[in-house]
């Protein structure tokens, strides 16, 4: 377009210059309507370019995004997303920018298309330049280019100086969380440390900018140089030709396109995007580093014998240990453990002896550091992590609360993307006491358990309780033959606890159970019962069979007893131990 504008309008002055006052609107007529569609042409240009941008961009990022997505949400275990660094790559993946020097892929793609498009039009503009003097095209072009160096260099510096003052950007954006959402608004009234947070959230803004306002004002005044470049830089070209065209040895109409050439040259390199292109590719780098550490492994060379849907496995650990990355402390050492068809194996030990790891590496979420675990003889790394997983059903201690339907909570949207089965599901709500609580929502099944929501409620503490253990009795109804429960009840009281394992022992039809509770007196309903100690199992029993035995589960069940008698029941209520 610059190359063309500076064309047709040297044409249009050159038939102005050499016509005669009566034939003035003839003559001009052609080059100006030349002229004229050039620039509806360009302007036709601008406005398809912004729709066609967001299009294009929105595209692009919404494949990435969901490409990142299914990565982090498909990684085989969670050791890997548990890792700082990775974390990081996340977060820096998903395209979702922090501060201003952070691009999409989009944004950098399209930047990269726009460079190349200038590059075109920077050739088209000194091929015009050429056709009066070929010294013309490496006079502009190098001042130019010197001068978008200089504010290059400029830029690079000033990033670099803003990124080091990212950490105190999300601190102070951790700060004003704290002190603006309703979660926190309690404790910051109850303490009344709002002045403090105010003060803490401000050092840190100032952290971030100080420094970069600093620069800003250093590099205003450093653009006296750029200024310099571009006024050299045309002067070398312009007062050539202007001295040419006042002697009679070119036309103004030659004059004219040279000077809209040259000045198109430095307005397409002042023009290259390169922050988009160089925003976007810590994004794409980040992408490529989770794409090594989260792909999927290749799937087994031969694909394990499956059970019957309706039989329970026969599980074993054999000589498991487990230690965590970084650390050298075995948290499994050498366990060796069976988990029989059928029944209800309660896990007991003291804090940190390894039981929410234990059920980590049984949902397949870790691998072993050394030993294996079999289903019906099978290591179950061979049936692959998705496989073992339509297997077994787990909740866990520290459970998701989702901001959906109380039908999607239950459901989870029916994992085999069938739908969502409500009688199997009303039947799971009945077996985990939830049917009550069901009734008093006010749209029922299609209720939001969330204030966020519109027309959503808030349930307590032991209602979302109810509501996963809800979640994984329905998937034991759709097909899960080992049901795994880390405190799954520890926000009600004894007497409901009770109730909820009496009528989950009644329905749990053939699947395998395994409890993990730190209440003692619910346990004792367990068909067997084992100690984890220091990495190992080293009590197994009934409950009588261990009380008489005299070893650490009598003495833990003595000491519990003792709370219960003096009126404690064990009960965590929103996090606190009553």
């Amino acid at each position: 377009m610059p190359a063309a504008t500076a064309v047709t309008m040297a044409l249009l002055v050159s038939r102005l210059d050499t016509s005669s006052s009566g034939e003035v609107f003839a003559v001009a007529l052609g080059p100006l309507l030349a002229f004229g569609a050039v620039l509806l042409a360009g302007h036709v240009v601008d406005a398809l370019a912004e729709p066609l941008r967001f299009v294009a961009e929105a595209r692009m990022d919404g494949a990435h995004r969901a490409h990142i997505a299914r990565l982090a949400a498909g990684s085989p275990t969670i050791g890997a997303l548990e890792r700082p660094e990775v974390q990081e790559r996340v977060r820096l993946a998903r395209a979702d920018p922090d501060n201003w020097t952070e691009r999409t892929p989009g944004q950098g793609a399209l930047a990269q298309l726009g460079e190349f498009v200038r590059i075109l039009g920077i050739t088209a503009s000194c091929l015009v330049l050429a056709r009066y003097a070929w010294w013309l095209v490496p006079v502009v072009l190098l001042a130019a280019v010197a001068a978008r160096s200089v504010g290059y260099r400029q830029g690079l510096a000033f990033i670099r100086l803003w990124l080091a003052g990212v950490s105190h950007g999300r601190r102070a954006h951790m700060w004003q969380e704290v002190l603006t959402q309703p979660a926190e608004a309690k404790e910051v009234r109850v303490f009344g440390f709002a002045e403090w947070g105010v003060q803490r959230e401000q050092h840190h803004i100032h952290g971030m900018f100080d420094r970069a306002w600093a620069a800003g004002v250093r590099d205003l005044n450093r653009q006296w140089g750029r200024l310099a470049l571009t006024v050299l830089g045309l002067a070398a070209a312009y007062v050539p030709v202007a001295l040419d065209a006042a002697h009679g040895t070119t036309t103004v109409a030659v004059e004219t396109a040279v000077f809209a050439a040259g000045w198109s040259v430095f307005t397409a390199l002042d023009g290259l995007d390169w922050r988009n292109r160089l925003g976007a590719l810590p994004v794409l780098q980040a992408a490529r580093k989770l794409d090594e550490e989260l792909g999927a492994p290749a799937a087994p060379a031969h694909a394990a014998p499956a059970s019957r849907p309706e039989d329970a496995p026969l599980v074993r650990f054999e000589q498991v240990e487990f230690t965590y990355p970084g650390t050298e402390r075995k948290v499994l050492d050498g366990l060796d453990l069976e988990i029989r068809p059928g029944e209800l194996l309660a896990v007991v030990g003291l804090n940190g002896a390894g039981k929410s790891t234990l059920i980590k590496l049984l949902s397949s979420l870790y691998e072993p550091t050394a030993g294996r675990i079999t289903a019906d003889g099978t290591d179950i790394a061979e049936f692959g992590p998705a496989e073992w997983r339509r297997r077994i059903s787990v909740v866990f201690q520290d459970f998701v609360r989702y901001h959906l339907t109380l039908s999607d909570n239950v459901t989870l949207g029916q994992a085999d993307g069938t739908v969502p089965d409500l009688t199997r599901a009303e039947a799971a709500a009945r077996d985990a006491g939830l049917d009550e609580v069901l009734a008093r929502l006010p749209h029922g099944w299609d209720t939001p358990v969330a204030r966020s929501r519109t027309g959503g409620v808030d349930l307590s503490g032991g209602q979302w309780q109810q509501v996963v253990l809800a979640r994984a009795l329905y998937a034991v109804r759709s097909g899960a033959r080992l049901l795994v429960l880390d405190e799954p009840t520890a926000h009600l009281d004894v007497r409901t606890e009770f109730d909820v394992f009496s009528r989950l022992a009644a329905h749990r039809g053939s699947s395998s159970v395994v409890l993990i509770s730190h209440r003692l007196s619910t346990v004792r309903q367990a068909d067997r019962i084992v100690v984890l100690d220091g990495g190992r199992i080293t009590e197994s029993g009934t409950h009588e069979e261990l009380m008489a035995l005299g070893g650490s589960y009598a003495e833990m069940f003595a000491i519990q007893a003792e709370r219960f008698g003096a009126g404690f029941d064990d009960r965590i209520e929103d996090g606190e131990l009553e």
